[in-house]
C-alpha cells in the first residue's frame, strides 16, 4: 500500500522537477518493497492472497507513474515509455484472460476480482526479471541524472537502448513460452 501511496507523490515531485526529494522518496519506495518481500518470505503467517495480488499491482503502478513522469520531465524518451506501458498492458490483458479461462462457473464479478479465489499464477521468465531490474536501474539513473548533472550522458542513452531491448525480449518471451509461464493452481 505504501508504494501505491507514494506513486502519485513521486510523480508530482518529478513533474515539479524536485529531483532531490524524488530520489529520496524512490529509495523509500524501494526499501518498503524489499521489506515487504522479506516479511512475506520469512513469516508465513504474513502472506495473504490480497498481498500477493497487490504486490505486482503496486509495482506496475509505481513503474508506470515513474516512467510517465520522467518522460514529462524529458528524462526518458516517449518511445521507450510507450513500449514499456504497452508491454505491461498486454501482460495485464493476458492475466485477465487467463483468470477468466481458469475460473470455474459461476463466473461472477465478485469471484473474478476476489484474490482469495486464486486459480493461476504467472511465473516470470528470466528475461522478465532482468527487464524489471534494468527498468528500475534506468529509473534510478534518470532520477539521479539531474541531481548529479549527467542528463545528456551517453551511458544514460545506452541504458535506454538496453531497457528497450530487454522490454521487447521480455514481451516476446511471454508470447513464445505462453503456457509454460502460467501455473494453474486450481480450477474451482
Amino acid at each position: 500500500m505504501a508504494r501505491m501511496g507514494l506513486a502519485p507523490v513521486l510523480g508530482y515531485l518529478i513533474v515539479e522537477e524536485n529531483f532531490n526529494v524524488a530520489l529520496g522518496v524512490f529509495v523509500l519506495a524501494g526499501v518498503t518493497d524489499l521489506l515487504d518481500g522479506f516479511i512475506a518470505r520469512n513469516w508465513a503467517n504474513q502472506k495473504s492472497a490480497l498481498g500477493s495480488a497487490l504486490d505486482p499491482l503496486a509495482d506496475k503502478i509505481l513503474i508506470s507513474v515513474l516512467y510517465v513522469s520522467l518522460t514529462c520531465a524529458n528524462l526518458i524518451p516517449v518511445s521507450l515509455t510507450s513500449m514499456i506501458i504497452l508491454r505491461d498492458v498486454a501482460l495485464i490483458a493476458a492475466v485477465f484472460y487467463v483468470r477468466y479461462k481458469t475460473l470455474s462457473p459461476p463466473r461472477t464479478l465478485s469471484r473474478y476480482f476476489n484474490p482469495c479465489y486464486a486459480t493461476a499464477q504467472l511465473k516470470p521468465t528470466f528475461i522478465s526479471k532482468m527487464n524489471t531490474a534494468v527498468q528500475l536501474i534506468l529509473v534510478a539513473a534518470s532520477l539521479a541524472a539531474p541531481v548529479f548533472n549527467y542528463v545528456d550522458s551517453i551511458y544514460l542513452q545506452t541504458l535506454w537502448c538496453i531497457t528497450a531491448f530487454t522490454t521487447v525480449t521480455s514481451a516476446y518471451s511471454y508470447y513464445h513460452y505462453g503456457r509454460k509461464t502460467v501455473q494453474v493452481i486450481n480450477n474451482k
